[in-house]
């Protein structure tokens, strides 16, 4: 009993430190955030004492310390958001709850995206307003007459309880002006002028003075958005906007503001024309040519599997940091490959040129040097003591820490490197093999998170992971399974460790998570089975394994949500002998012909090339997919399609035409051949010269 009531009072100590770490709070929620972390980082008196004390706690109030740990838990989250998040994006929560302005608004999408905003915005101030009550009820629940604490602590923590109480359901009075400056900024079209005097308010406000504040803003501001729950499509658009706008004024005020950083995309000596006054203008980079991410112009732009182009660091950063989306469309990437935009490259240098700028200078492609992490002593202390606990004897040591390290793995690249520099790789991987359940799903997706930092991948397969996540792949619960098969396509992302991967064995329990596993399961299982048929050693034994039969029925079951990653994976295994042999004896080519003709453009493009490959030296595929009209949508995906799309659009029409060429000829020359045939044939004798007269 005595060594519980120490784990449930060091835990309280433990998370008030916590929340007393995190600090740094976004200006929109810095009163409220502040004032909150202020109160409870004054709780910490009352757990030392309790703690020190030698008298036994009564039942009743462990549980009542017990809620006042869940409350702590939630304030901390909460504090983080409001530390981490886009400033234009919490300003726009906040000044948007004055919803009586709505009816002002005549736009529809407009109004549509202050709504939306709203909506989120009550919900985080629900939360907040929540927390206060959750806080102050478990607070009011502790019976501190039998504690054995001091008076002034006592008359500290009635001190606290009070200001919950007071602090229950109290709104802050919005920044009107701020309001209606972001309004009038957020509903201008990209190309109108700015009223400067308003862009000078939101800068100082905002506190974006610099341009490193501004990139961090925007990084922050993909992130917000890419978290929150609805489409935000049109609201992203119309705040990065805002942000473009902002960062134009800063850089127009400031010429020479953080000189070192911009040199690298325009050097001072040719940055613009030079006036007659002498001033350097700098001229307007086109949109097109800027990062969605960054705002600045790309020096090395890459394509996304949706098609959209970044400058590749900012690009990879985001990757780093475990999104799978599209920062721009929100849309799931389907692969992590960054394809390199030539046609935009040149296009930016002709612009540089044009404008008298020295052309941006792609990054050196030397490696980079090792990333060090800049985790504070505390954070480092904590991981050390976490990583004595996986050591432990104790199996709820090693499933608390575990976890522990799981989630903190999970929320930024620092931690990531921090964990691996202190050594927990190893430790992690030998508890892939235990026999907790529990344990072993943090462990392997411990795993997966610190795998999202590319130098870990390395220390993750040389520390021998690979069979004990394939293990967990076939033995373990369901979310184990699904976050091993994550962890597998994280880490094979480098091209030699699809090799290693596929000779472990690993592609047959992909398999038979892609036919059985829930719907995240085989999403998981399938774009790790994409990433390993890369290599064409792996496309013959997923083949082996089946894959083919349960491709063709995610194809076909009703609510086709796995269309998109079967008809990936069909596409890439149909370039095999043993692939395309597997395909055809499933009777792919109908299924194939009606999603050429109905599909999603993505889904025409890779149906269009399975077909390619199916039909390349075989007629009788050719035959069947010509019956079944092909000839027609296919003209119309070659005409209408994606890029690639339009080249096997063309590369089967010009195969079918060959083959109905052929069709041709040989009926032609079959009926030819058939009056000769028959005149060559004896006749018989006429009546005439049959009878003897």
């Amino acid at each position: 009993m005595e060594e519980e009531k120490g784990a449930l009072v060091q835990s309280l100590i433990d998370a008030v430190n916590q929340i007393a770490s995190i600090g740094d709070y976004r200006c929109p929620v810095k009163k409220q955030y502040c004032n909150l972390a202020r109160r409870l980082k004054l709780l910490t008196p009352m757990f030392e004492e309790i703690r020190e004390s030698k008298e036994q706690i009564p039942e009743e109030t462990v549980k009542a310390l017990v809620s006042l740990k869940e409350a702590l838990v939630s304030a901390k989250e909460l504090l983080r958001f409001g530390s981490e998040g886009s400033k234009i994006y919490l300003f726009a929560l906040v000044i948007y709850g004055l919803e009586s302005n709505l009816c002002h608004h005549s736009n529809s999408n407009l109004r549509l995206a202050v709504v939306n905003l709203v909506l989120q915005r009550e919900e985080i101030m629900h939360k907040f307003h929540e927390l206060t009550a959750q806080l102050e009820q478990a607070l009011s629940a502790i019976p501190y007459e039998n504690l054995d604490i001091s008076d002034e602590v006592k008359e500290q923590v009635e001190l606290v309880l009070a200001q919950f109480r007071r602090a229950k359901g109290r709104v802050d009075a919005p920044d009107v002006e701020l309001y209606e400056d972001l309004l009038s900024l957020y509903n201008k079209t990209n190309d109108a002028v700015a009223d400067p005097d308003v862009l000078r308010r939101l800068t100082e406000k905002l506190q974006l003075v610099g341009i490193t504040e501004l990139t961090q803003e925007s990084l922050a501001l993909h992130e917000m958005v890419s978290a929150s729950g609805g489409d935000p499509g049109e609201t992203f658009e119309k705040m990065s906007n805002l942000l473009k706008k902002i960062k134009d004024f800063v850089q127009t005020e400031n010429p020479n503001l953080d000189a070192p950083a911009r040199e690298k995309n325009l050097p001072p000596s040719s940055c613009g024309q030079t006036t007659s006054d002498g001033n350097h203008k700098t001229p307007v980079i086109p949109d097109d040519f800027r990062c969605p991410i960054s705002l600045e112009l790309m020096k090395d732009p890459v394509i996304v599997s949706t098609g959209q182009t970044y400058e590749r660091s900012c690009i990879e950063k985001w990757l780093q940091q475990g999104h799978g989306t599209c920062p721009k469309t929100q849309q799931t990437l389907s692969s992590p490959a960054l394809t390199p935009n030539y046609v935009l490259r040149s296009l930016i240098a002709q612009w540089c040129e044009a404008n008298g700028i020295e052309p941006p200078k792609r990054p050196s492609s030397s490696r980079p040097s090792k990333t060090t992490s800049t985790c504070s002593p505390a954070e480092r202390t904590k991981i050390d003591i976490l990583l004595r606990k996986l050591t432990s004897s104790n199996p709820e040591d090693q499933r608390m820490a575990a976890g522990e390290i799981r989630l903190l793995a999970k929320r930024n690249a620092d931690n990531r490197v921090a964990i691996a520099e202190a050594g927990a790789i190893p430790f992690l991987v030998s508890l892939l093999s235990t026999p907790d359940s529990r344990t072993q799903e943090h462990a392997v997706t411990a795993l997966l998170n610190l795998s999202i930092c590319e130098e870990n991948k390395g220390s993750i397969i040389s520390s021998g992971a690979v069979p004990g996540i394939v293990q967990v792949l076939k033995k373990g619960s369901m979310e184990a399974r699904e976050n091993a098969a994550a962890t597998l396509f994280s880490l094979s992302v480098v091209d030699e460790n699809k090799v290693t991967i596929g000779a472990s064995g690993a592609i047959p329990p992909l398999v038979t998570l892609l036919s059985e596993g829930t719907q995240r399961g085989k999403k998981d299982a399938a774009t790790a089975l994409f990433n390993l048929c890369i290599y064409q050693g792996n496309k013959g034994k997923a083949v082996r394994a089946g894959v083919v039969p349960t491709l063709m029925r995610l194809l076909t079951e009703p609510g086709g949500g796995m269309v998109d990653e079967a008809l990936a994976i069909l596409a890439i295994l149909a370039s095999h002998p043993e692939g395309k042999a597997a395909i055809g004896a499933a009777e792919a080519v109908p299924v194939l012909v009606d999603v050429v003709g109905n599909g999603s453009p993505r889904n025409r493009e890779n149906a269009a090339a399975v077909l390619v490959h199916l039909c390349a030296g075989d007629q009788q595929h050719l035959a069947e997919a010509q019956e079944l009209g092909v000839m027609g949508p296919l003209v119309a995906l070659a005409q209408n399609g994606t890029d690639r799309g339009k080249r096997k659009a063309a590369q089967l029409l010009e195969r079918m035409s060959r083959f109905l060429e052929q069709q041709k000829l040989a009926q032609a020359q079959a009926e030819a051949q058939a009056p000769q045939s028959q005149a060559q044939q004896p006749q018989p004798p006429s009546v005439a010269n049959a009878v003897d007269i």
